[in-house]
């Protein structure tokens, strides 16, 4: 059984100190691409879809693809996870078509562009958490505003992105205020806001704490240390990704994103997701301005998509290896999710708080 729930994952990855990169797919070709650096590097994987992703696809031809990648990769384990969901419709309808985890992001409304009061944020997601839990699937929940700490701004993303100018509160998850949130929904893994953010434009330059607040991550592990932090925006836009795209006719201003480095310092306090979207895009995209500029009789997709997956293989290999991912597939036991909902009920998954660092 190669097919996971997301807090199975978690709890290993927890329990032996690595973190877990979540690609973003919308196609054969991403999967592939992503499962077969999984499984040359003996790594577990989290596949995500956004609700533009099931839009684009559909859900049955998602469900059908990833039961495919486990038929074809079966040492490989696989969560397959709604990405940003906006409502219990969307959440639970991701499970009805097998998705073993969802988001449920009421940091914002259903509008997914407007920030929601923190009452309107419990209330959802301890819904949905409730419903997921009663058939063994996780929910990730999300606490502050995914935007950019220099400009007060949320890029959107497939649609969800905040609008307007957003306070330095907003942006920044206040620990107090995480610990709350974690016992009264009973989410299996917390996304928070340090100032990442969607799309390649995350940083006018290099950043630092001022920009990306490490310190923030550190303190909510530090009320929290039995629950799985997750980072979103997290793609660390590469500058050879930049100069290939560009010098094959695009046309990308210089920018910053997550320093890896610094995603593997958020993994030693707690960071076990790491959401990476925009890195999968431009490597691919890079490939396609390639062979167009280089063979421009070229009309066959394949000749395209071939180098397009290879560079998104190389790519996912490097994170698999620098998030300690690689080699812990072999590891993992996999409860299924009747098991799983057995001890959702039990309680025995219940989020736990020291009570010393809650108080």
């Amino acid at each position: 059984m190669a097919l996971i729930t997301l807090r199975q994952l978690l709890d290993h990855a927890a329990e032996n100190g690595y973190g877990v990169p979540a690609f973003n797919i919308n196609n054969m070709e991403q999967g592939l691409a992503i499962v077969k650096a999984a499984a040359a590097t003996d790594a577990p994987v989290i596949l995500q879809a956004s609700r533009g992703a099931r839009s684009y696809a559909g859900d049955i031809m998602l469900r059908h693809m990833v039961q495919a990648l486990t038929e074809m990769f079966p040492d490989t384990h696989i969560v397959m996870h709604q990405d940003h969901g906006n409502n219990d419709a969307t959440c639970l309808s991701a499970i009805r078509h097998g998705f073993t985890s969802v988001m449920m992001d009421g940091s914002l409304e259903e509008d997914m562009k407007t920030p929601s009061s923190y009452d309107y944020n419990v209330e959802i997601t301890e819904r949905v958490t409730k419903a997921a839990h009663a058939v063994g699937a996780s929910v990730e929940g999300e606490l502050g505003v995914l935007g950019s700490l220099e400009s007060g701004e949320a890029a959107a993303e497939d649609g969800s992105g905040a609008e307007g100018k957003l306070s330095h509160d907003q942006l920044l998850t206040d620990p107090d205020q995480a610990v709350d949130f974690v016992l009264r929904t009973k989410v299996d893994a917390l996304a928070i806001a340090c100032g990442t953010s969607h799309g390649a434009y995350k940083f006018s330059r290099k950043p630092d704490g001022d920009i990306l607040s490490m310190s923030t991550i550190a303190a909510i592990h530090e009320k929290l240390p039995n629950t799985h932090l997750v980072m979103h925006g997290s793609s660390s836009v590469p500058q050879y990704l930049q100069d290939l795209i560009n010098a094959y006719g695009g046309d990308m201003s210089q920018t910053y994103g997550v320093p890896v480095e610094e995603i593997e310092r958020g993994i030693k306090m707690g960071v076990r997701k790491v959401n990476i979207d925009t890195d999968c895009r431009m490597a691919m995209t890079g490939q396609f301005r390639k062979v167009a500029t280089e063979r421009a009789a070229e009309f066959d997709p394949r000749k395209f998509m071939i180098p397009a997956m290879d560079e998104l293989e190389r790519l996912c290999r490097d994170r698999f290896e620098r998030f300690g991912t690689a080699g812990q597939s072999h590891k993992i036991r996999p409860a299924s999710m009747d098991d799983m909902a057995k001890l959702y009920a039990k309680g025995a998954l219940d989020p736990k708080v020291a009570a010393s660092r809650a108080a």
